[in-house]
C-alpha cells in the first residue's frame, strides 16, 4: 500500500498555495490560449512519451528519481510504466485502474472508490484538456516566451481533501504538456518531465489491457 500511495501522489499530488511561477506573467490573451489549447487537445488522439520524475521529500535531503514510459489514447486510456529504478505500472482504462509491481497485481474500480474516482477524473481531464473548463477547478493562466503555465485549484470537497493545486506547463509550439510540477500539502514536491513526445502515433489497445 505504501508503494501505491507513493505512485498516486507522484501522479496527482496535493499542493499548497503557489506563487506566480518565476519567469512567467499573467497570460496576455486568455481567449487565444483557451482556443488553441482546446483545439490541440481535441485533435490529440494519442501520446507516447518518456518521462523523468523527481520526488523531493521534506524529511530527506536527497531527491528520489525515476524514469519510465507514458502512453495516452482517447478515450480514458492512460498507462504510466516505471522502468527505473524499479518496475511499477499504473493503467487507467475507462473506470478500471490497474496497479502492478513485481510482487502483485490489483485491479480497482474507480466507481467504487472515491480516491480512484478522483485520480481517474484528474488524470484524464488534464491529459485531454478538459480541466481548464471544468467546474471542479479554479484556474490561473500564466505565460513565458516559450510556454504556458496552468495552476488548477480543486473546488470539489473530496478533491480538496487530496489536492490543493496541480501546476501544468504547456509548450507554445504544440500546446501539449511538457511538465507537471507538484507540491503536496505536507511540503513534498514532485516534478514529472515528459521528453521525446510522439503525438497521434498508433498505439494498440493491448497497451491498456486490464485483465
Amino acid at each position: 500500500m505504501h508503494k501505491l500511495l507513493f505512485l498516486l501522489l507522484a501522479l496527482l499530488p496535493a499542493f499548497t498555495a503557489l506563487a506566480q511561477p518565476k519567469g512567467y506573467k499573467p497570460v496576455s490573451d486568455d481567449s487565444y490560449f483557451r482556443k488553441n489549447y482546446a483545439k490541440a487537445a481535441g485533435s490529440t488522439q494519442s501520446i507516447k512519451s518518456s518521462f523523468h520524475q523527481e520526488k523531493n521529500l521534506s524529511m530527506l535531503s536527497e531527491k528520489i528519481t525515476s524514469e519510465g514510459l507514458f502512453y495516452f489514447k482517447k478515450n480514458n486510456k492512460v498507462r504510466m510504466e516505471y522502468t527505473q529504478p524499479y518496475k511499477y505500472l499504473l493503467v487507467i482504462n475507462g473506470d478500471k485502474i490497474l496497479i502492478q509491481d513485481q510482487q502483485k497485481r490489483k485491479v480497482y474500480s474507480a466507481g467504487d472508490n472515491k480516491l480512484f474516482k478522483v485520480i481517474n477524473q484528474v488524470v484524464v481531464d488534464c491529459v485531454q484538456g478538459r480541466a481548464l473548463d471544468s467546474k471542479d477547478f479554479q484556474t490561473k493562466i500564466y505565460e513565458s516566451d516559450k510556454s504556458y503555465c496552468l495552476d488548477l485549484v480543486p473546488q470539489a470537497k473530496e478533491m480538496r481533501k487530496l489536492f490543493a493545486t496541480i501546476r501544468i506547463f504547456i509548450g507554445k509550439d504544440d500546446f501539449s504538456i511538457d511538465q507537471l510540477d507538484m507540491k503536496e500539502s505536507m511540503g513534498d514536491n514532485t516534478v514529472i518531465t515528459f521528453v521525446h513526445k510522439q503525438l497521434n502515433t498508433p498505439i494498440g489497445d493491448e497497451v491498456f489491457s486490464i485483465r
